[in-house]
């Protein structure tokens, strides 16, 4: 990995300029985004299909570049308003911003060029993309402030998240979607839910610093059992999805898929034993998005989706 260190000791501007976009690709975590990116791919991919039943690939790259560029941006913003309250937490106390690694500055140049990417993208996609990305926009900016005035904080990063399969629909038909709106949900509860487990780790820094969440104010154990009702939930809310736009026996298998993730995700992470909390997150979460996009795309082709 790229240290502050050898951006000073690399020879000349060039290492130096490449060893800043490293550090502030780990800042944003960009490897993340195979968390929400494939469910907008189910969307766009879906809403090609219900369409003319053809790729779109060049919809598809804007899809991808909003998508990451957005969320970039969300990254980015988050880190830089919690960037104190990561500096006294143990487990954060190592993150770039807190560490030097990288400025403030750099952090604010580098989410400003995320947001004008995404909007620039969202124009070329469709005047309503457009009209409506700056609503996107405004989640992503609040969570980190959620967490300062709410023990549900969760709730608001489940809105921001959301808005990608909804988005995504937009950008391809260039009109609203109440499937899109169903798997919006199923995304955001997905995500609110997993991010119940997530602050768990963090309960005794939380309560020292008077930061809210629902494992701080209620407890580990009752967080694990609202991330298990909302991926409950989830799971409904794409089944529902799956009804609603007819899907076939290749997304149902992907559902089953999930499901047994859902299983898999809440028998390893205990009360008692928050030991394999990371792999709850992180391997299985990520394993979930893009198990159900490959059984989403493979039943698309079936059922007739020209590349």
């Amino acid at each position: 990995m790229t240290s502050a260190a050898e951006g000073v000791l690399g020879s000349g501007p060039a290492p130096q300029a490449t060893g800043k976009v490293k550090a502030f690709l780990r800042l944003v975590m960009i490897e993340h985004s195979v968390f929400a990116l494939p469910f907008a791919y189910i969307a766009a991919l879906t809403a090609m299909f219900t369409l003319d039943e053809r790729m779109h690939w060049g919809k598809l790259l804007l899809v991808t570049i909003c998508m990451v560029g957005l969320r970039t941006f969300a990254m980015a913003a988050n880190r830089i308003i919690d960037r104190e309250i990561d500096a006294r937490n143990p487990r954060t106390a190592g993150r770039e911003l807190v560490t030097g690694a990288v400025s403030v500055r750099s952090a604010w140049t580098g989410a400003g060029i995320a947001l004008a990417v995404f909007l620039g993208a969202a124009a070329l996609l469709n005047p309503l993309c457009l009209m409506l990305a700056p609503i996107a926009v405004v989640p992503m900016v609040v969570y980190p402030y959620g967490k300062r005035f709410t023990n549900f904080p969760h709730a608001i990063l489940g809105v921001a998240q959301a808005m990608g399969p909804i988005g995504a629909w937009i950008a391809i038909t260039g009109e609203w979607s109440w499937h899109a709106v169903i798997l919006g949900l199923a995304v955001g509860v997905w995500i609110g839910g997993f991010d119940l487990i997530f602050g768990c780790q963090d309960v005794a820094a939380d309560r020292a610093e008077g930061v809210k969440s629902v494992p701080a104010r209620f407890g580990i154990p009752a967080a694990l059992w609202g991330a298990r009702g909302a991926h409950v939930v989830t799971t409904a809310l794409l089944a529902w999805y799956a009804v609603a736009t007819d899907a076939g026996p290749l997304f149902w298998f992907g559902l089953l898929i999930v499901v047994g993730a859902f299983l898999y995700e809440h028998s390893i992470v205990t009360p008692h034993d928050l030991s394999r909390l990371n792999r709850a997150f992180f391997q299985v979460n990520g394993f979930i998005g893009m198990a159900l996009f490959v059984c989403a795309l493979a039943d698309l082709i079936v059922r007739g989706l020209s590349l």
